[in-house]
C-alpha cells in the first residue's frame, strides 16, 4: 500500500474511533494535561504504531490499549515529576456537562478516585465492552477481569456510602 492509501486509511480510522480516544482522554485529563493534549499524543502513538499493526484484533480494541496506555504512562510520569499529584484535579474533566445527573456525576467523581487500572477496567464496563473485549485490551485475563470489577464495583458502592 502506498504512502498516501495508509494515511488515508489511518485517518478514516481515527475519525471512526475519535469518541473512544476522547472517551477514554476525558478520563485521564487534568490541567497539567488538557484534554486536547492528550487526544493529540494518543494520535501520534498510533500513527507511530501504526506500521505494527497487524489487525490481529479489531481497531477499536488496538485503539483503546494504545490510548490507555498512553493515557496512564503520561499520567505516571506526571505523577513522578510532582510526588503529590492532587486525584481531585482530575474529577472535573469529565464532570463539565450539564447534561449529566447529580447521580452520575457522583458516579465518575468516585471514578476519578479510583487507581488506573481500576478506573480503566470500569471506563470500558461502562461503554458496554465485553469482558473479552476488557481483557484484550487490558492484557488481563478473563476471569481476573471479572473479579476486578466485581471488586471494582464493591469498592464504588463503598465508596458512595461514605
Amino acid at each position: 500500500m502506498d504512502k498516501n492509501g495508509r494515511e488515508e486509511k489511518f485517518i478514516d480510522m481515527v475519525k471512526q474511533n475519535e469518541r473512544v480516544i476522547y472517551k477514554v482522554c476525558s478520563f485521564y485529563a487534568s490541567e497539567e494535561d488538557p484534554l486536547n493534549d492528550l487526544y493529540q499524543d494518543v494520535v501520534c502513538n498510533l500513527w507511530a504504531a501504526y506500521p505494527k499493526f497487524r489487525g490481529e484484533c479489531s481497531a477499536s480494541t488496538w485503539i483503546y490499549r494504545v490510548a490507555l496506555n498512553t493515557c496512564i504512562s503520561n499520567f505516571r510520569k506526571k505523577k513522578r515529576a510532582s510526588q503529590n499529584i492532587d486525584l481531585y484535579q482530575l474529577q472535573d474533566a469529565f464532570i463539565q456537562s450539564e447534561d449529566l445527573t447529580d447521580e452520575i456525576k457522583e458516579m465518575y467523581r468516585l471514578i476519578h478516585q479510583l487507581k488506573n487500572l481500576e478506573r480503566a477496567i470500569i471506563l470500558l464496563y461502562l461503554e458496554e465492552k465485553s469482558y473479552q473485549e476488557i481483557a484484550d485490551i487490558t492484557g488481563l485475563s478473563l476471569s481476573n477481569v471479572a473479579v476486578k470489577l466485581k471488586r471494582i464495583k464493591e469498592k464504588l458502592i463503598k465508596m458512595s456510602n461514605l
